[in-house]
């Protein structure tokens, strides 16, 4: 895993996994695409600050051997469903397509714990629907992480979210929605690094629980 992609590396699951990275002694080059600079000047780190509903301009640069996908945001900040949608699955999925294009193998997705085609629920039928659309693509390894709420410092504020997680970690020690529990985005961050680095070729899904385990794998085991 000496070359990287990542997509979303100012968000919360994103910025964590950015610091994994640049520190991973494997890693040699971070490409990490982005609307704005995360601010890091690191010898390992290059930026591309783009449009990302212009593929055509950033295409052909997305190469390596590993493209981490955590790229998201929320309803209300985007402004609707639509443009939800917009970010959350067809960006996503155009990367998810030029990385194949362009020969990287492996790909690892922050989706979401309940994702689901017929789920009753937008958010959970578009995570599905994003995973169902990148498993058609023609990549070597595919990984799907499935965690719960994300806990992390968020550079804005979610009041109606963190009252969310307040009440689901409750609900959790009652031993209720214990598939729903909140998990750290650091969590999340080395889950994902570690799924990267072991595992077999083939299309694969973690769901909360094993999202937990797969992060408390010995650090040298993924190295």
């Amino acid at each position: 895993m000496k070359k990287t992609v990542l997509i979303g590396a100012t968000g919360l699951v994103g910025s964590h996994l950015l610091n994994q990275l640049l520190d991973h002694r494997h890693v040699e080059d971070v490409s990490a695409f982005l609307r704005r600079s995360t601010g890091i000047v690191h010898p390992k780190l290059t930026e591309h600050i783009i449009d990302f509903s212009r593929p055509r301009d950033w295409a052909s640069l997305v190469k390596g051997d590993v493209i981490f996908l955590s790229l998201g945001t929320t309803r209300a900040k985007a402004g609707g469903k639509k443009a939800q949608y917009e970010v959350d699955h067809t960006y996503q999925y155009r990367f998810a397509a030029a990385a194949a294009e362009n020969g990287i193998r492996t790909l690892v997705l922050v989706s979401s714990a309940g994702a689901g085609i017929s789920s009753p629920f937008f958010y959970m039928r578009m995570k599905a629907e994003l995973e169902k659309d990148i498993g058609e693509l023609p990549m070597e390894k595919k990984v799907f992480i499935r965690p719960g709420a994300l806990m992390g410092d968020r550079k804005e504020k979610r009041p109606a979210e963190q009252l969310g997680i307040r009440l689901l970690r409750l609900t959790t020690r009652l031993g209720i929605m214990k598939s729903y529990r909140p998990i750290h985005a650091d969590t999340v961050a080395r889950a994902m690094l570690c799924a990267a680095l072991t595992g077999e070729p083939g299309t694969r899904t973690f769901e909360l629980n094993e999202v937990f385990d797969l992060a408390k794998k010995n650090p040298k085991v993924c190295e």
